[in-house]
Formats: structure tokens, sequence, C-alpha cells
């Protein structure tokens, strides 16, 4: 910084009264003095060109695909970026898959300065590689750092990063269709503090899991358990942010959930009970409504939905083909009740980039069961008709069988 330079921020900063003071305001916080006089007007960028590479020495030995389990086996290599509030972001450096040291006052161990995002690769017929709009991810993570006062991301410069940590992981995208390769980004707080309040440093990884479906069973419908003691999101909180607070207190109530013999939990919230989420997925309802039009439904984003890139997906696709209204607003379950009862109700599923879509076939509201219709066509089929159809038109694209500007291709 020039002499005219920090002379005109002094004067800037502080008037003539404050300055016949400033002696003693030295004496008392010199620090906060140097961090205002002399911070850096522009903090380092993340930057893909700059990316450093070491690679591991030793490679693992490949899962065979029937082995996967979801988020178990990790490749050889991860990407790592720093940041603190002086200096910005550092250059982002891939290397061997490996343990973070941090100090045991780290504020993400204390008061969860943590956030991250889910998507996956693919690998098409021809052997490229494909990821399914990851430029939404990169602003959900923006935007979920933001709300934790975490550093935000130049979002295509750390996509770009990404495409290369997975270019040179391109061994462990498997092939066949329904198995990929999880990406995790994720973003810690890692100031050395007990104090509450914004962190000065933060470190950014990316981790990566070869991965099969889901759920054991595969495509098949699953019951879920209505859930309305405990909530997972309310109001002005932080549902519509992908942190890892939002994820931890919702295990035990679906560890008995499974007890029960139900596979997820359906969240309610609310006097009306109202529907939120399936377990950490969207939700949709296919109903006939009572103006006799055949609708899908999902949640609106009020802030305690999160915006799930296969949310998205669905809706747009649905509103392309034209065949039935498509709404994002408030459902209760005493509207299904009473569509299921009228014999209007036609499907439900849920969604989001693990599962794609999960249909739903069974809901304990209340200590009643109520069963959602499948194909009424076909007793055996574990999907409704249009939540096959979706399934399969994601699939498609995400596989490179279906060609559209979502799939976005890196080799």
């Amino acid at each position: 910084m020039s002499a005219f330079t920090s002379k005109r921020l002094f004067t800037t900063l502080f008037p003539v009264s404050t300055r016949l003071t400033l002696p003693r305001y030295i004496n008392r916080c010199p620090f906060i003095l140097q961090q205002t006089l002399f911070k850096s007007t522009k903090a380092a960028e993340i930057d893909h060109k700059r990316v450093q590479v070491k690679l591991s020495e030793s490679l693992k030995p490949l899962i065979p695909s029937k082995d996967l389990v979801f988020g178990r086996n990790f490749t050889d290599h991860m990407l790592t970026i720093e940041w603190n509030d002086k200096d910005g972001w550092s250059d982002p450096i891939i290397q061997p898959y490996g343990k973070i040291s941090l100090e045991p006052s780290a504020m993400v161990f204390h008061y969860s300065f943590e956030c991250f995002e889910g998507l996956k690769a693919y690998k098409d017929k021809e052997g490229k590689l494909r990821l399914f709009r990851p430029d939404m991810n990169m602003k959900r993570l923006s935007k979920s750092a933001a709300r934790l006062t975490l550093p935000t991301v130049n979002e295509y410069e750390l996509l770009e990063c990404l495409k290369t940590l997975i270019r040179l992981e391109e061994r462990w995208v498997p092939a066949e269709r329904g198995f990929s390769l999880y990406i995790r980004p994720t973003l810690i707080g890692t100031q050395a503090s007990l104090g509450i309040g914004p962190n000065s440093r933060a470190i950014l990884f990316i981790i990566c899991s070869p991965c099969g479906p889901y759920y054991k069973t595969g495509f098949s419908a699953v019951k879920l358990l209505s859930t309305f003691e405990n909530v997972r999101a309310w109001p002005g909180g932080t549902g519509d942010a992908k942190i890892g607070g939002n994820y931890s207190p919702c295990v035990k109530p679906q560890i008995e959930a499974a007890k029960k013999g139900y596979q997820q939990n359906l969240w309610l919230f609310g006097p009306d009970d109202e529907i939120t989420e399936v377990g950490t997925m969207n939700c949709f309802v296919l109903l006939d409504n009572e103006n006799g039009e055949t609708e899908l439904v999902t949640p609106p984003l009020d802030g305690s939905i999160l915006a799930g890139v296969t949310r998205d997906s669905i809706l747009q696709l649905a509103r392309t083909w034209k065949e039935f209204k498509v709404s994002e607003r408030k459902i209760t379950m005493h509207e299904v009740v009473n569509a299921s009862k009228e014999g209007r109700l036609r499907e439900m599923f849920g969604a989001g980039t693990a599962c794609i879509v999960t249909p739903i076939k069974e809901i304990n509201y209340r200590g009643q069961d109520l069963k959602v219709p499948l194909d009424p066509n076909d007793a055996s089929n574990n999907a409704g008709p249009v939540t096959r159809r979706i399934s399969d038109t994601l699939m498609g694209i995400q596989y490179g069988e279906i060609p559209h500007e979502w799939s976005v291709i890196l080799n």
C-alpha cells in the first residue's frame, strides 16, 4: 500500500475529532487498528490454473461394483484449498487421500461451522465422464457458506478444480448403469477459538467415493413413518442450507423408524401436519386435486426446504411434458389422506442426488398405515408410471443416453 493511499484511507476512516483521541485508541486496540488500516484490499480467489498435483505413490485396488456400499470406500486423491481472512484462498492442491490435521479448538468441532455438497460423476457407454448440473451444486455451496459466515467461492473456478480431480480419478468411475462416483465438496471453519464469531480460517476439500444404488434393495418402494415430535427444519432456520447440523439430529428418529419397520421418516411441520421432506430427500405427491386436475405437488422453497438439484430438474422436466399441473405449494397430510380416501391419490416419491428417485408405497400417519398406489396396471411394479418415467429420464440424461444440456462432458 503506497504512502498516499495509506494517508487517504487514514483520513477517510478517521475524521478530525477521532484523530485527536487516536493515540489512546491505538494503545487500547492496536490489533484491530492494524487490521483496519492494512488488510489487503483484494484477497486471492480460487484459481483452477494454479492447481498443484501430488500423485499418490501407490494406488488402491478398485472395489468390485457388487461390493460397493454408499460412502464407505474412497479414491486415491482429494482436493484441498485453504483460506484465511487476510490472504484469501491458497493454491488448490490435489494430493493423496489422507487425514486432515486440526487443532482441538477448531471452531468446526465446537459450533458446527460446516457445509457440504453432493454430486455424482457418471461414465457413459462410450467411456466419457459426465457431471449432472454441477453449476447448481457450486451455487448452493456458496449459499450455504454465506449462511454460516464461511468464505464463499468463485463457483466457476471451484468447478474447474473439481473437474481436474475427477479426470485424475477416472478409473474410479464405475461403468455400469446405476453406479457412479459420488463427489463430496466440504467447507469447514478451522479457526482455533472457543469464542463464537466468524472464522478467520477455513479449509475446503473434495473427496470422492464410488457407489452403487443408495438403497440395498435398489429401485423399490419404501415405507415411511410420519414424524412430528421431532422437526427437521423450521421457518427462519437453516433448512435451505446444506449443513451438517441439519442431518445429525435426524439420525435418532430414523433409527426409531427403522425399528418399527419403516425405511425413512416423513417430516411434518406445524399444526396442519404440513409435509416438508422425506428423510434427506425432497417430497413429491401426484394426485387428482379437488378441481379435477391431475397435479404434481412439492413443498415450496420457503426457507425450510432444501433447493435440491434433482427437485429442480423434476419440476422443469414435468413442466415441459405439459401433461399435468406442476405446483410448488403447501401440502398437508390431511390433503393426502382425503385424496387417498376418495381415490384421488396417484403416486408419491422422494428425490435427491444419492437416490435420484425413491417410490413411496406406505405412510404410517398417526398410527394408521396409508397405502400409496404404485402401478395400477402391474401389481408387481415397485413404482408408479410417472415416478418410473421421471427416474428413467433423469438417468438417461445422467448417463448420456438422452442428449441434454444438463449433462456436462469432462473428456
